[in-house]
């Protein structure tokens, strides 16, 4: 092969090499500057940082001061006269009817006495009676209104307990849940950017060995063409032969 050959094959051959790397570079560089613009771009989006208990309010509006609702069902209890006044009517009746009596039929003011005495005690009887069962009758009335008093305001107590309580555990599941969100959709676009930052950073190592590697392709070929002319100059002459 002449002189002239072996310096052109070597030329070629440095500027396929240069080619191949340039093809690289351009490739690595093309790469590097997407996953720049996509690292960025993943930055930019992030969402806001968020307060997930801004929405959280107030329920002590809830709660109902029961207090005024109780009172005291003896208050109204009264004292039964009717059983009396009967008492007293009847006796008096039944009185004035014996002593009718034993004066029609010539008794004697001894038996008209008794008569009435135990006339007047049945009636008091009956009366007693009468005053008992009103006085118990009061009595279990305002103990059942008490106890349903009492019922009704635990009722109503655990009525609003239950709401404060579900209300509460609402607010507390749903920012729950936005802090979940937000957790997972930071932890997904860091490891976006994170693996931009990688691709970025391969692809610009990548671009500079292209870069060396063009550099190097050059170098090589300058260094055969210097070999093959010194090889030519020592052999003498062979320079111009090779023409």
């Amino acid at each position: 092969m002449g002189v002239a050959t072996a310096i052109a094959a070597t030329v070629v051959s440095g500027a396929i090499a240069d080619g191949k790397a340039h093809k690289e570079m351009r490739r690595a560089r093309n790469a590097k500057n997407d996953a720049k613009f996509q690292m960025q771009a993943a930055r930019q989006n992030r969402q806001d940082i968020i307060n997930p208990y801004a929405g959280v309010t107030d329920l002590s509006g809830l709660a109902t001061d029961l207090s005024s609702q109780i009172t005291n069902p003896y208050n109204n209890l009264q004292v039964s006269t009717a059983a009396a006044e009967m008492q007293a009517e009847e006796a008096d009746i039944s009185l004035a009817n014996t002593l009718d009596t034993l004066e029609a039929t010539g008794a004697s003011a001894g038996g008209a006495t008794a008569l009435a005495m135990a006339a007047l005690k049945s009636k008091k009887d009956v009366s007693a009676s009468i005053e008992t069962q009103e006085a118990k009758n009061a009595e279990l009335r305002a103990q059942g209104e008490l106890s349903a008093q009492q019922q009704r305001v635990q009722a109503r107590q655990n009525y609003e307990q239950t709401v404060i309580t579900q209300k509460s555990r609402k607010e507390e599941l749903d920012a729950a849940g936005e802090i979940f969100q937000f957790q997972a959709e930071e932890a997904r676009t860091n490891q976006d950017i994170q693996m931009y930052q990688s691709m970025y950073q391969g692809f610009s190592q990548q671009q500079n060995q292209a870069s060396l590697a063009r550099a190097g392709a050059w170098t090589a070929a300058a260094t055969g063409v210097g070999n093959i002319v010194a090889g030519a100059v020592s052999e003498g002459g062979a320079w111009t032969e090779g023409y």
